[in-house]
């Protein structure tokens, strides 16, 4: 072989070299999530372990609007889009059949087997499909500077009664403020319904389907404590006038954007929030941020917390290279105590690994005002219900609730009652169609 042979042999050599090793080291897992505090905070933790590990974390953000819809004909098509995609507990049995069971992902062992009930995320086989990546639960916000932790209201009369002596001694714009719309019942609705014991179906609290179906997935639309959360509500924008007359359109932006101004002395957001909430560069209240229980209705006696977890899930579409990956990186972040820590100092969410939490609460305040206003209460329900209609039964409520808001105070009880009907139909219609 002549010089120049040898050279050109040498180069190709050297070129395939380095092109193999540039190929062993394309790996890749493609991430489809939210844009939100806590998920970027999420995001950020799969990307430290992505560096650590030579796997590039692509990812592909989908706006909350058409998240389900999108993630949903993704997975019913097959198609090999995503690697890992955020999952909530809101779809958790619409998409169980689609989703890889993770039951072998090391540190699983370690959540809270509360928020990542079976009931919720478990396939026909009864095997989980969930992965979670932080908890977020609804909590009562108020402004230290404006109420002292005694005075902050425990009932819906103390709210009232508190937001009203703020607005006279221009404190604030308004007292409270929260979310509607649909998709952000969660926010006022809901919360409010559960703190008077109250549900969107009966029995109150019950998440088990085959109960729900028993008792003919009927509606508490026309049900008193129903009646009496509309009537609130309906008092507090037009009577009282402590919340906006937008707020029935508003969605959770809109309310945390009102809150963060300065403009409000109360709102119920998500307890990941509060690393916003307390963000100066995001606040203008911020080091003026507490939480207290979720104040009591007429209809109810004892407090209650709402303890849900948002999460990570991997598709059946997925090769299975990339299967492995996925559960290899969702394995590091729950095996990532300092990470999952840290997601804590940022969010305010408490991490996947509960056994993190008391260690938290002994460095971090947040956590131990967390642990007494929501982890630790003593009634503690799921924040959805888990069957594949349960969007459109959402949908049927919001419609009625949002129509006797604003409407006639005379005909709150008829805006309900033509809803109740409406909402049981969403629910059994969704079961006809499962079969």
């Amino acid at each position: 072989m002549n010089t120049f042979a040898r050279g050109a042999a040498l180069a190709a050599m050297a070129l395939a070299l380095v092109t193999g090793k540039a190929h062993a080291q394309e790996k890749e897992i493609r991430i489809g999530f939210q844009p939100n505090p806590i998920q970027n905070a999420a995001v950020e933790l799969l990307e430290k372990w992505g560096k650590a590990n030579g796997v590039k974390i692509v990812k592909v953000p989908n706006s909350y609007g058409v998240y389900l819809e999108k993630m949903t004909s993704a997975l019913t098509s097959g198609a090999d889009q995503f690697d890992v995609i955020w999952h909530n507990d809101d779809w958790g049995q619409l998409w169980a059949h689609m989703l890889e069971p993770v039951n072998d992902v090391k540190g699983i062992e370690n959540v809270d087997p509360f928020a990542s009930a079976g009931i919720i995320f478990d396939n026909a086989d009864g095997k989980t499909t969930f992965v979670p990546m932080a908890h977020t639960f609804g909590v009562f916000f108020y402004r230290t500077d404006l109420v002292k932790p005694e005075e902050v209201p425990k009932t819906w009369d103390e709210l009232v009664a508190v937001s009203k002596r703020l607005q006279a001694e221009n404190k604030v714009k308004y007292g409270f403020v929260g979310s509607m719309s649909m998709n952000n019942s969660w926010n006022t609705w809901f919360w409010s319904m559960w703190a008077n014991n109250c549900d969107v179906l009966a029995p109150t609290y019950e998440r088990a389907n085959a109960v729900l179906k028993q008792n003919g997935w009927k509606s508490m639309m026309t049900d008193q404590c129903m009646r009496e959360v509309t009537e609130f509500w309906w008092d507090a924008i037009n009577t009282h006038k402590i919340s906006p007359k937008g707020m029935p359109a508003y969605d959770r932006n809109e309310a945390n954007a009102i809150f963060t101004s300065g403009n409000s002395a109360f709102t119920v957001s998500d307890s990941s929030n509060w690393g916003s909430f307390d963000d100066p560069a995001k606040s203008k209240i911020a080091g003026k941020v507490g939480i207290g229980y979720l104040p009591k209705g007429p209809s109810r006696k004892d407090y209650i917390a709402w303890n849900d977890a948002w999460g990570w899930a991997i598709p059946k579409s997925a090769s299975p290279e990339r299967k492995a990956l996925a559960k290899q990186m969702l394995s590091g972040m729950l095996l990532d105590e300092q990470g999952q820590i840290e997601l804590f100092a940022k969010t305010g969410a408490p991490p996947p690994n509960k056994n993190l939490w008391d260690k938290i609460a002994a460095v971090n305040p947040k956590m131990v005002e967390l642990k007494k206003h929501s982890l630790d209460v003593a009634t503690q329900i799921h924040g959805g219900y888990y069957f594949e209609a349960w969007p459109a039964v959402h949908k049927a409520f919001s419609d009625a609730a949002i129509k006797a808001v604003v409407g006639t105070r005379e005909d709150i009880p008829k805006a309900l009652a033509e809803g109740a009907p409406l909402v049981t139909q969403a629910a059994t219609a969704g079961q006809v169609a499962a079969k």
